[in-house]
């Protein structure tokens, strides 16, 4: 049993792939860090999975990007799509 009822994990090879084309897409240095968490929601009106990828790549430097999607549907052209 999943301690958060999220269900399943995403797949860490998809996960590992988006990760590649954050960095690829923003040029990011060997030293930034790339997070890419698969979000469920219950609340009304939000899309019932989220892809969020948060890329911090220096002192105080935090971004944050939503995709609504799962990580296995995220696409390298939805990453190229992100400002």
């Amino acid at each position: 049993m999943d301690l958060f009822g999220s269900g399943p994990k995403p797949d860490t090879a998809k996960i590992g792939q988006v990760k590649a084309w954050v960095e690829e897409r923003f040029t990011l240095a060997e030293d930034a860090v790339v997070m890419v968490t698969e979000l469920r929601c219950t609340e009304e009106g939000c899309p019932p999975l989220e892809t969020v990828i948060a890329v911090l790549d220096g002192p105080g430097s935090k971004r944050q990007y939503k995709l609504h999607k799962s990580v296995a549907d995220v696409t390298r052209e939805d990453i190229a799509a992100i400002a």
